[in-house]
C-alpha cells in the first residue's frame, strides 16, 4: 500500500473572525461544541491511516500548540512519524525563500525523511469528512501529477468570494484556476502530490522567487501539467469569517447535516478533557441545543450550542447563541444571536441582542 504524509498549511489562513482570533489563529476556534478547527483536518488524515503530520504555522499559534500537544488524541503521539507542529524557524542565512515556500524550504527535512510516497496538503477552513486514500487512488487511476479537491456548492456564501474556483473538463481534468464569484465549483484548499515531484517543484519555486507554493508551482503551470480534480461530495462548510462560522455552526443543530459531518465510521477526535456530565435542573428548559459535557442549566436554552462547562443562571435566556468554554450567564440575562468566546461572564440581567445575518460577538474573558 502507497504510504501518504500530511502537511497542514496554515500559512496563508487569515485571521477574518475578529475577536474570535485576536489570540489564536483560525485553526485554533472552537467548533461545534467541544472542537476547534484543525481537529478535522487532523482527524481526515488520521482515518486515512496517515501516521505522519506536519503543521505550518507563522502566527498566534500558542493556543494551537497547546490544544494539541503531541498529538495523543489522534494517536500521533509516535517513535516513529507523529505530529510534528513547525512554527517559523529561519535561521539559514542562504535562505532566499519567500512566504509559505519558506516552511516548505525550512521544513524539507520532514519531507525527505518521510517514508511516504505521496503527500496530502490541506488548509483547517474546509471542514469536511474525506477519506483521502480514496483521493489518491483516483489520482492514481488519472494518472496525475496533482489531484485538487473541490467541492460543487448549492449555494454561493460570501466566504464563497475568497476561495479559488476550478474549471474542469468532461475527463475531470483541470483547465482553469480563477476567483469567478459565480463558479460553484469550490476548491477546498487540498491537494495531494508525489513527494519526489512536490521536492522538484519546491526547488524550481525558490529558484525563481516565488512565494506561494500552490499559486505559483502548481496553478502557474496548469498548461502543462496533468491536474486531475476529485469531488467530494459530502458535508462540507467554508469557514473564513464570523458569519460563515455562525451559520455553519447553527446548521448543526439539524441531526442530518450533524450526522453526515460526525460519521462512527470516521469519528473526529480531540483533546479529552475529563468532566461530569451536564446538569440539567428542575427550572431548566433546553430545545434543540447541542450541549457538551460539564455544563450547568437552570434557565431556558433553545437553538444554541453550549461548549464545556457553561453555567447558565435561573431566569436566564439564550437563543441562537454560541457559548464557548467556561462562560457564566447570571440570572435574567438575555442573549440572542450572540457568541461568546471562553470565559466570559455576562451580568445579571444584561440583555445582548445580535442578528442572525451579523450575530453579536464577544472576545474572551469579558464581562459584561
Amino acid at each position: 500500500m502507497d504510504r501518504i504524509a500530511g502537511i497542514i498549511n496554515l500559512d496563508h489562513e487569515q485571521d477574518m473572525m475578529d475577536e474570535l482570533t485576536y489570540f489564536r489563529c483560525g485553526a485554533a476556534v472552537p467548533f461545534a461544541g467541544r472542537y476547534r478547527m484543525i481537529d478535522f483536518t487532523i482527524s481526515n488524515m488520521t482515518n486515512s491511516r496517515i501516521e505522519s503530520v506536519a503543521v505550518f504555522a507563522r502566527r498566534k499559534y500558542r493556543s494551537l500548540m497547546d490544544h494539541l500537544e503531541q498529538g495523543k488524541a489522534w494517536d500521533l503521539d509516535r517513535k516513529r512519524g507523529g505530529l510534528f507542529i513547525l512554527p517559523p524557524d529561519w535561521n539559514d542565512p542562504t535562505d532566499i525563500s519567500k512566504g509559505d515556500l519558506q516552511h516548505f524550504h525550512n521544513n524539507i527535512d520532514f519531507i525527505n525523511r518521510t517514508l511516504a510516497d505521496y503527500l496530502v496538503v490541506s488548509g483547517s477552513q474546509n471542514i469536511c469528512n474525506i477519506n483521502f486514500q480514496d483521493v489518491l487512488q483516483e489520482h492514481k487511476k488519472a494518472d496525475a501529477d496533482v489531484t485538487v479537491i473541490y467541492s460543487k456548492v448549492d449555494e454561493l456564501y460570501p466566504e464563497h468570494q475568497r476561495a479559488h474556483k476550478l474549471d474542469i473538463d468532461e475527463n475531470n481534468r483541470v483547465t482553469a484556476i480563477h476567483n469567478d464569484h459565480s463558479s460553484t465549483n469550490v476548491y477546498m484548499d487540498m491537494y495531494i502530490i508525489e513527494k519526489d515531484y512536490m521536492y522538484e517543484l519546491i526547488e524550481k519555486c525558490i529558484a525563481h522567487g516565488c512565494s506561494h507554493f500552490f499559486l505559483d508551482g502548481i496553478k502557474a503551470k496548469l498548461p502543462e501539467i496533468n491536474i486531475h480534480a476529485y469531488e467530494y461530495t459530502g458535508t462540507h462548510a467554508l469557514i473564513n469569517s464570523i458569519e460563515s462560522y455562525y451559520r455553519n455552526s447553527s446548521k448543526l443543530l439539524d441531526a442530518t447535516e450533524h450526522d453526515n459531518l460526525f460519521k462512527d465510521e470516521a469519528p473526529v477526535f480531540t483533546k479529552i478533557k475529563n468532566e461530569a456530565p451536564s446538569n440539567y435542573t428542575e427550572t431548566s428548559s433546553v430545545r434543540n441545543t447541542m450541549v457538551a459535557n460539564g455544563c450547568v442549566i437552570e434557565g431556558h436554552v433553545e437553538d444554541s450550542i453550549l461548549f464545556r462547562g457553561v453555567k447558565v443562571a435561573e431566569g436566564a435566556v439564550i437563543k441562537n447563541s454560541i457559548i464557548m468554554q467556561r462562560c457564566e450567564i447570571e440570572g435574567d440575562a438575555v442573549l440572542e444571536n450572540v457568541i461568546l468566546d471562553k470565559d466570559c461572564n455576562i451580568s445579571n440581567g444584561k440583555t445582548l441582542i445580535g442578528a442572525p445575518e451579523k450575530p453579536y460577538v464577544v472576545a474572551k474573558r469579558r464581562t459584561m
